[in-house]
C-alpha cells in the first residue's frame, strides 16, 4: 500500500507501516527539526511543510501517485486532557479538518487517524461522522504501547476507516482490524519474514529496547541553550512504531480478506 503520512513528526507512523509492508510516498510536517530527520531517513520521498496548502492537485503535479492509505497523528494540544479543552475547534487539533479535506480529495481506500485518549470525549464522534459522510466505515479503538510489549501503557486512540468503494468489509472487517490491532494473530503464516521491530507482541517479553538516554529538560529552555529540547519534544509526540505496525498489519490482513 502507498501511504501519505500527514503530521509526520519524526516518522514513527511511517516506520511502523514500513515494517508492516507499506511504502510512504509523501510526508507533510512543518517542524524544521523533524523535517531534517525525515529527509535523512527517507531520502527522495517528497516532503511538504504545510498541510493547509497541500492538495491532491499538487501531489499529482509532483508525480505522487494516489495513496492507498492516508495516516496522521494530528495535533493533540486541544484534545489532550492536559490541554485547553478546545477539541476539534482549537487552533491546533482543528487541523484534523485539513486531513479530512485531503481524504475527500484523494479518496484513499484506508484512513488511519491517531490522537490522545481524550479524543474519545473531545471529538472522536466528529472525526467518525466526517469520514462516514465521505463514505467510510469507521472503527475507533484504543491501542497502547503495552499491547506491543512495551513496559509502559501509552494508550492512544486510532480511528481506522475503510472506503466502501474498495469493497465493503462490514462488521467482519471491523472485528478483524480491532482484534489484530490488539495483538491477535498478526502473523498468520509461519513463513512470513520476521519483523525488524524490536518487539511486536506481548508474548515476546524482554525484547523491548531500553529508553534513550535523554534527561528531561525544563519547559521553556531556549533552543540555543539546550539542543535536546527538539529531540525530547519530537519523541514525546511520536507515534510508537511498533503500534503503527500492528495497525498496519491489521489493515493489510483485512484488505486481503476483502480481495
Amino acid at each position: 500500500m502507498r501511504v501519505l503520512d500527514l503530521f509526520s513528526g519524526i516518522g514513527g507512523f511511517s516506520l511502523g507501516l514500513h515494517w508492516a509492508g507499506m511504502r510512504t510516498v509523501a510526508f507533510c510536517e512543518r517542524d524544521p527539526w523533524c523535517r531534517r530527520i525525515l529527509a535523512r531517513h527517507w531520502p527522495g520521498v517528497p516532503l511538504y511543510d504545510d498541510v493547509c496548502r497541500l492538495t491532491a492537485e499538487r501531489l499529482r503535479a509532483d508525480g505522487v501517485n494516489a495513496p492507498d492509505l492516508v495516516c496522521g497523528g494530528f495535533p493533540c494540544q486541544d484534545v489532550s486532557a492536559a490541554g485547553n479543552g478546545g477539541g476539534l475547534d482549537g487552533a491546533h487539533s482543528g487541523l484534523w479538518h485539513e486531513m479530512e479535506r485531503l481524504v475527500a480529495e484523494l479518496r484513499p481506500g484506508w484512513v488511519v487517524a491517531e490522537n490522545s485518549p481524550a479524543l474519545r470525549v473531545r471529538g472522536a464522534d466528529r472525526v467518525c461522522a466526517g469520514l462516514e459522510a465521505l463514505g467510510y466505515a469507521c472503527w475507533p479503538l484504543v491501542v497502547g504501547a503495552a499491547h506491543a510489549g512495551a513496559p509502559h501503557l501509552r494508550e492512544r486512540v486510532f480511528v481506522v476507516a475503510h472506503g466502501h468503494a474498495t469493497g465493503n468489509l462490514g462488521h467482519r472487517g471491523a472485528g478483524t482490524v480491532v482484534a489484530h490491532a490488539a495483538g491477535a494473530r498478526l502473523a498468520e503464516r509461519e513463513s512470513e519474514p520476521a519483523s525488524p521491530a524490536p518487539c511486536l507482541l506481548a508474548s515476546r517479553p524482554g525484547r523491548w529496547p531500553p529508553p534513550p538516554r535523554i534527561r528531561r529538560v525544563a519547559d521553556g529552555v531556549p533552543r540555543g541553550m539546550d539542543r535536546r529540547v527538539d529531540r525530547v519534544r519530537a519523541l514525546g509526540n511520536a507515534v510508537v512504531p511498533q503500534v503503527a505496525e500492528m495497525v498496519g498489519r491489521a489493515v493489510l490482513h483485512a484488505a486481503s480478506r476483502a480481495a
